[in-house]
């Protein structure tokens, strides 16, 4: 099996680039987006015949299953403890949140392609800002002014009626906003700067800002995909940003290192994923965004400290046991 590393002096990728083959790396040169270097470097998968998940399996009469399994690895001790599972409201809401990231990769992924197509020219673009509204998502590229205190949108993407779909719109006099745009943009500003200097990226990494309830922000910091058919998941991290965009309010470490998720050829028929997670007792967003974004579409079971949950392949989450259960069902 073949990985692909990355070496370059500025490892962000904000797929303002060059697409050669679906979600690729960056290729393309852009302002703030530098060209990446990969490297071919040979690992071997963590592949764990877990016999406890096997029997679970069996215990549940599923035929012709094949299981990817995987585990995520931490060096950390520390994990949230809950005496309780979370309910299904609050399973809801991650599942919520995990739907809006992959409507915002969709969306951030086929806007790029449209954009791209107009041959921007170099340092007109610096970032870009996905929003969903009731006519679909527009996605506005552009960059701050000089006082920051503006974003300056020089492209405009517009959603049609399908997800794929985008009309741009080159904007001659860039618009002004210093609403919206300039305080998620600064939000994104804010999780990339502390991403880049506490978590130096090896890989191309995608940032997603999504407003709360409150009128704050999320912004993630999620591996990019960069192999057909490998879809990555973990080392990933979900800040809360102020209103204003310019403070962190609270850093979130989803998963600390990445494991890849793909089909060995010759596999067979996938039934379900797997993995375990040590860090909190509830699957996070990007679990979600996971199940939604990879092929084939299949569940996944997360196991973590204390509970067993599985999401379903339209990203709906299901408690399903403890851990002790669970446990107690692979030794009957």
């Amino acid at each position: 099996m073949r990985g692909v590393f990355l070496s370059t002096n500025y490892s962000y990728c904000g797929k303002i680039s060059d697409w050669s083959a679906g979600r690729l790396a960056c290729k393309r040169r852009a302002s703030g987006v530098k060209v990446y270097i990969f490297t071919p470097y040979k690992f071997n998968a963590l592949f764990r015949a877990d016999a406890l998940i096997t029997e679970f399996i069996k215990s549940m009469k599923t035929s012709k299953l094949l299981f990817l399994l995987l585990l995520l690895f931490s060096f950390s001790n520390a994990s949230a403890q809950r005496e309780k599972p979370p309910t299904q409201a609050e399973l809801n809401e991650i599942t919520a949140r995990g739907k809006m990231l992959y409507e915002y990769d969709v969306a951030a992924w086929h806007s790029t392609d449209a954009v791209m197509a107009l041959s921007p020219p170099e340092g007109s673009i610096e970032r870009y800002i996905a929003r969903k509204t009731d006519k679909g998502w527009i996605v506005a590229y552009g960059k701050f002014n000089e006082k920051k205190d503006k974003f300056l949108i020089v492209y405009e993407a517009m959603q049609g009626a399908k997800s794929e779909e985008f009309k741009v719109q080159k904007l001659e006099k860039p618009r002004e906003d210093a609403g919206f745009f300039l305080k998620a943009a600064k939000a994104h500003e804010s999780a990339m700067n502390d991403f880049i200097k506490t978590n130096p990226p090896r890989r191309p990494y995608n940032f997603a800002v999504l407003p709360t309830d409150a009128d704050e922000f999320f912004v993630y910091a999620l591996p990019g995909q960069t192999k057909t058919g490998v879809f990555p998941l973990g080392g990933d991290i979900r800040y809360k940003i102020s209103k204003e965009g310019a403070k962190i309010l609270e850093k979130r470490q989803m998963h600390r290192s990445i494991i890849e998720f793909s089909v060995p050829p010759n596999a067979g028929k996938l039934e379900t994923g797997y993995h375990t997670a040590i860090l909190d007792d509830v699957p996070e967003d990007s679990d979600v965004f996971h199940v939604l974004t990879r092929t084939p579409k299949v569940p996944e079971l997360i196991i973590t400290n204390k509970f067993v949950y599985q999401i379903a392949p339209d990203g709906t989450i299901k408690y399903l046991t403890t851990r002790e259960a669970f446990m107690k069902t692979g030794k009957q």
